[in-house]
Formats: structure tokens, C-alpha cells, sequence
């Protein structure tokens, strides 16, 4: 899942609330890594991984080209 987020704060919130959701309503635990002042935010939960990027991040890395070939679960906008 990729996502962006206009600010650091976005960044935290999103992440956490992905976290949280996901262990609540799920039970699944998942391992944040990366810092959301380097505009990019993990959130691994082994089968599925989230990706949280500022802007010019998601630009420079560009992985939707490199999933080009991936099937769209879900888009959300």
C-alpha cells in the first residue's frame, strides 16, 4: 500500500493509525521503521507493507512504477 502525507505530523498520524487499526481490528502487529522527517514511514506487517511518503519522496522512489505490473487491490483518493 502506498500512501502520501503533506507533513511530518500527517506522516506519524497516518502510520499510527494504520498501527493501531490494524491491531485492533485485525490483531496483527505491525513494525514501524523510518522517521517521517526523512519522508518515509514503514509499517510492515510481513504479507502486506505500507509505505508512507512525503511528496517528493513518493516522486524520487516512483514505486508504482516499479509495481507497475502488480494488481491493484484497492484505491483510495
Amino acid at each position: 500500500m502506498l500512501c502520501t502525507g503533506t507533513s511530518d505530523r500527517m506522516l506519524d498520524a497516518l502510520a499510527d493509525a494504520a498501527v493501531e487499526t490494524v491491531r485492533t481490528k485485525h490483531h496483527k502487529k505491525g513494525r514501524k521503521q523510518g522517521e517521517a522527517r526523512d519522508g518515509w514511514v514503514v509499517v510492515d506487517y510481513g504479507d502486506v507493507v505500507v509505505h508512507l511518503f512525503s511528496p517528493d519522496q513518493r516522486d524520487h522512489y516512483d514505486l508504482e512504477e516499479l509495481w507497475s505490473d502488480g494488481k491493484v487491490l484497492i484505491r483510495v483518493q
